[in-house]
């Protein structure tokens, strides 16, 4: 789950990070009254859901308060990457002598967290690691001790040659791990961290990534989430408590386990098709998961075939059986199903659906190939 700049502001003030003080407007009245309050030039910037909101004209320098609210107005309402900017962030402008990046993220190879700073911030940083290596350092944090206070200065040096400066820096590192930590994040990152010409060192802008399988232990955090900019499937994927991942195939899965569901995904690349999603149904089912998962998958019109692979353990395979039949029902499915269910109840489930019309595959092999080829001729 991404959070937007101004809740990350909000749990790195949290954590003691200086951030410069800011306020959400929704009109273009409401960034003139805060501007107003800030006095002097201030920044109005969109709050989407989206990178390159500078070059898309989401973010703009305004002088006063009035300049502020046609800001507001031009960028309220516009489209960033497909996403409709419907909020503001106005926050007093601040004076930029130097510019730097901080970001810590999980790393699945160290299976760790792992920060990576660098003196070229403001920038894309992806660009960086890709173009100029040498100019990141990083560093793996071992979970059982946390980042410690001489590593956080290790990183701060790599930035800063002033002592003050380094000082500020390692604090802010060592507490931007503990916003990291306090949130379930996977990824957190300030860029840029700015020092000032008075020697002050902030974070004037903020990303947060929520790991959503620390949400249910975070209501605070889990509160923070704007699906106004989610595609509808993936909500629905949610709200149904579905695995759901949408790819750009047109051979729609739907598989129980997360492991038969990349075997599946496998499979189907290898007799030549694309998948159109990752869907793991879980290991318990109902009817009505089946149902919902089948809507998930009928509405992407990629969709060629729908891949039914079952291997039914604490999953029914009756119940499996009953959400196709169900569904079929409800909804108007066009691409052809095809089915493979071995496991528990496998007797009745075949029944039920022979019943309906239905022909079901046991073999793994038989029905992907079949999948992939109905998809190819639609």
């Amino acid at each position: 789950m991404d959070i937007h700049e101004y809740q990350a502001k909000e749990r790195f003030r949290a954590a003691g990070i200086p951030v410069p003080p800011g306020e959400i407007a929704t009109t273009p009245d409401e960034a003139y009254a805060i501007a107003s309050k800030y006095g002097g030039m201030v920044v109005v910037k969109a709050q989407v859901h989206a990178g390159g909101r500078g070059k898309a004209g989401g973010v703009k320098l305004a002088k006063d308060a009035t300049e502020a609210r046609e800001h507001a107005g031009n960028i309220l309402g516009m489209e960033i990457k497909g996403l409709t900017v419907e909020k503001v962030l106005v926050t007093p402008a601040e004076d930029i002598q130097t510019e730097a990046y901080v970001g810590v993220l999980v790393d699945r190879n160290n299976q760790a967290a792992t920060f990576m700073v660098s003196a070229e911030g403001g920038v894309d940083i992806e660009a960086v690691a890709a173009e100029t290596p040498h100019l990141i350092r990083k560093l793996v944090v071992d979970p059982r001790y946390g980042i410690l206070p001489h590593q956080g200065l290790w990183l701060a040096n790599y930035l800063y040659d002033d002592p003050g400066l380094i000082k500020q820096a390692a604090k802010i590192i060592t507490q931007l791990y503990h916003a990291f930590i306090d949130a379930g994040a996977s990824m957190a990152e300030i860029n840029p961290l700015v020092t000032t010409p008075s020697g002050e060192v902030k974070a004037i802008d903020a990303k947060m990534s929520i790991d959503d399988s620390e949400l249910f232990r975070r209501p605070d955090v889990a509160a923070m989430r704007d699906s106004s900019g989610e595609p509808a499937s993936e909500i629905k994927a949610r709200e149904a408590n579905l695995s759901y991942v949408k790819l750009d195939g047109n051979v729609g899965c739907c598989v129980n386990g997360a492991g038969l569901a990349m075997a599946t995904m496998d499979l189907v690349k290898y007799y030549g098709g694309e998948p159109a999603n990752f869907l793991d149904i879980g290991g318990s089912s109902n009817p009505d998961k089946v149902v919902a998962a089948l809507e998930i998958i009928t509405s992407d019109p990629k969709v060629k075939s729908i891949l039914f692979n079952i291997f039914g353990g604490i999953t029914r395979c009756d119940d499996v059986a009953n959400g196709i039949v169900e569904a079929t029902k409800r909804i108007d499915i066009k691409p052809p199903i095809v089915i493979r269910l071995t496991g528990t109840n496998e007797e009745v489930a075949l029944e039920i659906l022979k019943n309906a019309g239905f022909d079901a595959y046991t073999s793994m092999d038989a029905v992907v190939e079949k999948a992939v080829a109905l998809a190819g001729a639609n």
